[in-house]
């Protein structure tokens, strides 16, 4: 069947193979891909490849964002404003550089201690292994405001207390919050709280949970998602 493409059958393999490693589809599809060959990873790019390309958007915009951090660290010499270093902040919380994010952060609520700058150092903070800091942090968004982005910041407040070892709090506050929450994120750190403080089976209806939502979910949803699944996944396979 890869003569039929030749050699361009290789390069669709290929193409098709490295998507399957990154994105984790089911795994059916990876011995549709070997076994298949051109025409089978033609398939699977036509139905996994193609739709994900509004998940790629982010990519294509890594030159764009690092080219707008190279102006902003240039303008912020001459004009240290608080807007470019929360905007510079954000670029660098995107781009994954957490400690610059959060040296932006702290530029910013030192003069306008704002809601969403600190949500975001928190951010960063998490990402840094800083779980005290980011506890603090928020611990300050979410008395302002308990639902702060869908309840995201609540629900990563109780994992931070978590990892510091403050179980009670932690308990309490993901019990509470995944009353109403539908994070995957806030439920599967939820489900690794109760595997870690010796509930196996109470984690295991968590995890049950997670992948449940799976059967049901638009297409574009379990895309973005698929992350949280195999993380459920892999702790299911742990309890």
């Amino acid at each position: 069947m890869i003569g039929l493409f030749y050699p361009w059958g290789f390069l669709l393999q290929a193409m098709a193979i490295l998507h399957f490693v990154r994105r984790r589809p089911d795994t059916f599809w990876l011995w549709i891909i070997l076994m298949g060959g051109a025409l089978g990873a033609l398939v699977y790019i036509v139905v996994e490849v193609v739709p994900d390309a509004g998940l790629l958007r982010g990519a294509v915009q890594v030159f764009p964002r690092r080219k707008r951090i190279r102006e902003l660290e240039a303008a912020i010499i001459d004009n240290p404003s608080i807007g470019n270093y929360e905007e510079l902040g954000d670029l660098y919380l995107d781009d994954r550089q957490f400690a610059k994010a959060r040296a932006c952060y702290d530029k910013v609520i030192g003069r306008a201690d704002a809601i969403d700058p600190r949500y975001r150092r928190g951010l960063s903070e998490m990402e840094l292994g800083d779980f005290a800091a980011a506890a603090a942090d928020l611990q300050v968004v979410t008395a302002q405001d308990p639902k702060y982005d869908y309840q995201r910041a609540a629900g990563l407040l109780a994992h931070a207390l978590a990892r510091l070892g403050r179980h009670d709090e932690a308990g309490a506050l993901f019990a509470e919050v995944t009353e109403t929450s539908t994070l995957s994120e806030t439920q599967l750190n939820y489900a690794t709280f109760l595997a870690d403080t010796g509930r196996p089976a109470d984690a295991r209806a968590w995890v049950d949970r997670i992948l449940r939502k799976k059967a049901t979910m638009p297409d574009y949803i379990r895309r973005r998602e698929r992350p949280w699944f195999r993380k459920a996944k892999a702790l299911g396979k742990r309890l």
